[in-house]
């Protein structure tokens, strides 16, 4: 059972998921960063400086200030700004990978074979001339 494992685990697919794995969490982080710390902050002052993450929506009717003001207070909170912010990161990774994707395809794509020899070209011929007779 040991032995199975390890041909399972060992096996290319399994390792290349790993190391995907790997570096997917390491992209998130620049992701977070790149969505929180540049592209929300346009977003922000082109809308006039809005804050999409304090966006939320008390439950229980008591007013808040902010997004944290609200947890500390321990009210129970509909926190809809976040999850735009969650869906923006998720649009962003989705089209980096694409992106990825795409061109890692692009520099897979096989060669044409090569055309054929003079040799070939005349044994083709006469292989053709031959099934004609």
């Amino acid at each position: 059972m040991l032995k199975e494992f390890r041909d399972f685990a060992m096996r290319g697919n399994v390792i290349d998921l790993a190391v995907g794995i790997i570096i997917g969490a390491a992209f998130t982080g620049i992701v977070n960063s790149l969505v929180n710390d540049i592209i929300m902050p346009v977003i922000g002052a082109i809308m006039k400086g809005v804050d999409f993450s304090n966006y939320f929506v008390v439950l229980r009717g008591d007013h808040y200030d902010s997004l944290k003001a609200a947890k500390d207070a321990g009210a129970a909170t509909l926190n809809y700004g976040v999850f735009i912010n969650t869906v923006i990161n998720f649009l962003i990774v989705a089209f980096a990978i694409f992106i990825l994707v795409k061109q890692i395809n692009r520099f897979r794509h096989e060669a044409p074979p090569p055309a054929p020899t003079k040799t070939e070209e005349l044994l083709t011929e006469i292989r053709d001339t031959l099934k004609s007779k």
